[in-house]
């Protein structure tokens, strides 16, 4: 994991699909964020992830997605932990935010663990999960879908997203944003529909899905919210 930053609101920058720590370091995104730790209004953690072992990777649904409770339970039980007596706040609600995959991690974990994540800034998400997986369906599995448990998000459990999150979604209509386009849209509506206080923004059609564009979003959309 990289850190940045000497004090201020904690963001977890999820990487996408390559997994890799310093992801954003080599990308840029630490520039277009620059301000924001210059004026200590955030502290950034970049953890890598397993991601190439379970939604990217092959093998058993079971196993794979045995591999994403693992990573969950790291970033729930150690490095929630590690974030808050780094920034000596016992208490601290952090965001979360990532590109391409990293938008669909960042989204699952405001989502279903609102407590801690006070919001997500995701950009060029794909957020049906089922779609990276073949061979069979799992209940493991349904709850790792956004556009899978969303719609059924009722009572008691929706309430309790509804009132301690916010969902920023971001996407372009440029080259490469293929998939990611509709089920940002989707995923917007059901938000809306919920009562999940959420922004969709969508940007043109000269938006690619590359850092040269989440450089402009993160830049544009994370002083909103830290």
């Amino acid at each position: 994991m990289w850190c940045f930053g000497d004090v201020g609101t904690p963001v977890i920058a999820f990487p996408s699909n390559a997994g890799v720590a310093h992801e954003w370091q080599q990308s840029g995104m630490l520039d277009a964020i620059g301000p924001l730790l210059g004026e200590g209004r955030i502290k950034l953690y970049c953890p890598e992830s397993n991601i190439s072992q379970s939604f990217s990777g092959e093998g058993p649904l079971e196993a794979r997605m045995e591999r994403h409770r693992q990573y969950e339970h790291f970033i729930l039980e150690t490095l929630v932990p590690f974030i808050r007596q780094d920034c000596r706040s016992p208490d601290a609600r952090m965001f979360a935010t990532g590109c391409s995959m990293g938008a669909m991690y960042s989204a699952l974990f405001a989502l279903k663990f609102p407590e801690v994540f006070r919001g997500a800034l995701c950009m060029s998400g794909r957020y049906r999960g089922a779609n990276f997986v073949q061979g069979g369906y799992s209940d493991e599995l349904y709850f790792n879908d956004p556009l899978a448990f969303l719609p059924n998000l009722e009572g008691a459990a929706l309430e309790r997203v509804r009132r301690q999150t916010h969902i920023t979604l971001v996407v372009g209509r440029g080259p490469f944003e293929g998939s990611c386009l509709p089920e940002t849209l989707e995923l917007g509506g059901w938000l809306h529909k919920k009562g999940v206080p959420n922004h969709l923004g969508v940007w043109g059609k000269d938006s690619r899905h590359d850092y040269t564009w989440w450089r402009r979003q993160v830049a544009h959309y994370l002083p909103q919210l830290a």
